[in-house]
């Protein structure tokens, strides 16, 4: 632990380890509410969450509690820090004709009270992630392909048709369309492997709370849990005796609601935490230093999206000339001057063709962005509606749009520019009242044509609720050519980039950055690195000091 004999609140907590007080005392830290208590000396780490989330359902495949997932859940392949694909629940994998799987299931791999992962526990969980009472955010993003998801998805269905179990040690999955990549989408913590027995009930729904442990669950991963107080916002985790790989380092993982970021900052600082569940502040740097937030770029970039259907945003020349206003490089200035993350000149970061993409970057030229919003349909600036961002939530956002809004005034002489929070409440129907949606896209497999398919394609979310219904015929097709061919096939990423230049071509979108994922760890953590699911990747390896 750390101390600076500046801060009385460390002192009197070391004064009080001296005099042998501490173990018992709570102490109010900061003059907050918050009572803390020191948590044991050693391989603990302590982690501020920033919420008191009421469901820790593995199953849910997104949201904060989700970031936890690999350390008490197996999944049956992941992707390590670097990109790179490794087994886990699963050994090995084939396909003939990309549309029919095998995998073949570790004989090690055993839960936590020492019995087989079975692959009717896979079946199981695949199933239980599917039906739609489940909630889980991204199961289609894994199992979509599969026959009989649809079905369950559309609430007709309870059976995955095409996972079958030959034997024990045995999974085959039958696709309902050819998909050389899906090895890739099962290498990750979406689905979790649970024992569906425990997960699953025999109407084919999640059982209720069933991962409590007042409910003696049995776990697949490094950890287990051990206690939970939903109230309280504390959660305990401790080592997985019967973890099938490599043996947990930390002999517990606490993690604690403390909602302000403000205090959670100044507790990490002080020593009381050591680690974060996704702290998001605009000085994060410098007031953690540059290894709280280091970690690799992952394929998910943030821009902003103009909704093409929507005044003025109709008129080509005037989304030519409102990207052509803007200084990029101080627009990433402006929001992440210290990092981690990367200022983006295209969507592509972080997979097999995202460099020498041929994309060219857009240029800073507020002269002629002039002259392009004096020869558009509205003549100049004085005839535009006014234009309304969404998405402009945390401090950094905030700071980017005012910077986009500060450049169009000076460049362009537009001032009729507003900015609101809210995102969700502006899709569908309500997308008209909007010109410009800020918001993420990305993937979680490494693979170009995934990336650009669920953010360019016209049957994305992103380009049919924020793009405004954007279709280009080019994009769609070279996309669709792209997918059928295998991983490992030139022409895969050349048709991906091809599709990402046409795309370029209809001035449709800012772009801002490419995303690191932080660690959100002091720099006594180690083996924190996360991989492009958000994940820990090798949680086994987390050690203090």
């Amino acid at each position: 632990m750390s101390f600076d004999p500046s801060d009385k609140t460390n002192l009197s907590r070391r004064n009080a380890l001296k005099l042998g007080l501490a173990a018992g005392v709570g102490l109010t830290v900061f003059g907050m509410n918050a009572r803390i208590v020191m948590a044991d000396e050693g391989q603990v780490l302590k982690v501020a969450h920033p919420a008191f989330d009421q469901d820790w359902s593995p199953l849910r495949g997104g949201g904060r509690t989700f970031r936890w997932n690999s350390i008490w859940w197996a999944s049956p392949m992941y992707f390590d820090s670097q990109g790179n694909i490794k087994p886990y629940v699963f050994a090995s994998w084939e396909s003939a004709d990309n549309t029919v799987w095998t995998f073949k299931i570790d004989p090690k791999a055993v839960f936590s009270d020492g019995s087989k992962i079975t692959s009717a526990d896979v079946k199981g969980s695949w199933e239980v992630a599917s039906m739609p009472n489940t909630k889980s955010q991204r199961a289609d993003q894994v199992l979509s392909k599969v026959k009989g998801y649809a079905e369950i998805a559309a609430g007709s269905g309870k059976e995955l048709t095409g996972v079958a179990t030959p034997d024990e040690g045995t999974v085959v999955v039958t696709l309902a369309a050819a998909d050389p990549i899906f090895f890739m989408r099962l290498a990750n913590h979406i689905a979790p492997i649970t024992k569906a027995s425990q997960s699953r009930g025999s109407d084919g729904e999640e059982i209720i709370d069933w991962y409590k442990p007042e409910n003696k669950p049995v776990f697949s991963g490094p950890f287990k849990l051990t206690s939970i107080d939903i109230d309280a916002g504390k959660i305990t985790f401790e080592p997985n005796e019967n973890f099938f790989g490599s043996k947990p380092k930390l002999a517990r993982i606490d993690i604690t609601s403390i909602e302000d970021n403000v205090t959670a900052t100044s507790l990490i600082k002080s020593g009381e935490f050591n680690a974060h569940t996704e702290l998001v502040t605009s000085t994060i740097i410098q007031d953690l230093g540059p290894e709280f937030s280091a970690g690799p770029l992952i394929p998910t970039s943030q821009h902003f999206w103009f909704n093409i259907s929507r005044a003025p945003m109709d008129d080509p020349k005037v989304r030519q000339a409102l990207i052509m206003a803007v200084d990029r490089d101080g627009l990433f200035k402006a929001s992440y001057p210290d990092g981690p993350h990367k200022k983006a000149d295209q969507i592509l970061n972080s997979v097999p063709g995202a460099d020498n993409s041929g994309f060219e970057s857009f240029p800073y030229d507020p002269a002629a962005a002039k002259k392009l919003l004096a020869e558009s349909s509205y003549g100049g600036p004085e005839r535009l509606p006014k234009i309304l961002f969404v998405g402009i939530s945390a401090p950094a956002i905030q700071a980017a749009a005012q910077f986009i809004a500060e450049q169009w005034r000076q460049n362009l002489g537009i001032t009729a520019v507003d900015m609101k929070p809210q995102q969700d409440a502006y899709a569908g129907p309500d997308q008209n009242s909007v010109q410009i949606f800020r918001d993420d896209v990305g993937t979680r497999v490494p693979d170009a044509v995934s990336y650009l398919a669920g953010s360019i394609a016209s049957t994305s979310s992103n380009a049919q609720n924020k793009l405004g219904g954007y279709k280009n015929d080019k994009v769609d097709s070279a996309l669709a050519e792209a997918a059928t061919k295998a991983a490992d096939d030139p022409q895969r990423i050349s048709l991906a980039q091809e599709a990402q230049k046409a795309f370029r071509d209809d001035w449709a979108f800012i772009p801002w950055y490419s995303q690191a994922m932080s660690r959100w760890a002091t720099k006594e953590v180690k083996g924190m690195e996360k991989n492009l699911d958000w994940q820990i990747a090798e949680p086994w390896n987390i050690s203090i000091g």
